[in-house]
């Protein structure tokens, strides 16, 4: 195994338990019993620097790991994991991997948003009953009222913060020598725009999570 390869599995290993690490210290509660957790920026990241494949695998990877720890939802859980951050991340790095520019990696968060709700709402009716041991009447009442919110604030969150975080992670790496340096990399520049959109996002959701438990 040459040195790129050892180089990459290592990051990849650091990806996997930053992402786990992100399961266990930063869930928030939400919208009733749904939480929230941060593990998809890291996914997205390694798929925008890796590719599309590598957002797959770490969440396989993670997924697994959660259930077999953390996760009280057993294997069906596990499969809702895989669903829901492969269609954010996947989405997202599949697009930005076509079109490697800034421009490429916010339509790509913003289109791994829309897949992750859109996918999310449908496995939702269909196997949230099964794990959740609810009728699907029940469930279908959820949707709009609980599911729907949830997963808008989850991908909102989960993209704003990468937009803030990708570029000091990926210049980190590069400092570390894990990763292919650019040629006249220098300081990490901030996007006033992005800057400023992100913190938008953030403050949105953050105002939608505090209403949610009547603190505003």
């Amino acid at each position: 195994m040459n040195i790129s390869k050892t180089k990459k599995l290592t990051t990849i290993g650091m990806l996997c338990a930053l992402a786990y690490a992100a399961v266990v210290a930063g869930r928030i509660p939400l919208v009733l019993f749904l939480k929230y957790d941060p593990k998809d920026v890291i996914i997205v990241i390694g798929g925008f620097i890796f590719g599309p494949l590598t957002s797959f695998v770490v969440t396989m990877i993670v997924s697994v790991v959660q259930m077999l720890t953390i996760s009280g939802t057993g294997i069906l859980g596990c499969i809702m994991n895989m669903i829901s951050s492969c269609s954010f991340a996947c989405t997202a790095a599949l697009i930005y991997k076509r079109k490697h520019k800034l421009s490429g990696a916010i339509f790509g968060l913003f289109c791994g948003c829309g897949c992750q709700v859109v996918v999310m709402m449908l496995w939702n009716y269909l196997i949230a009953p099964i794990y959740m041991g609810y009728p699907r009447e029940a469930v279908v009442e959820l949707l709009l009222p609980a599911f729907l919110p949830f997963n808008l604030i989850k991908g909102g969150l989960n993209a704003a913060i990468t937009m803030l975080l990708y570029k000091p992670v990926v210049a980190s790496l590069r400092r570390l020598n894990l990763i292919e340096s650019k040629r006249h990399s220098g300081k990490v520049r901030i996007n006033i725009g992005v800057l400023l959109v992100a913190l938008l996002m953030i403050i949105t959701c953050v105002l939608l999570i505090l209403s949610f438990h009547n603190k505003i």
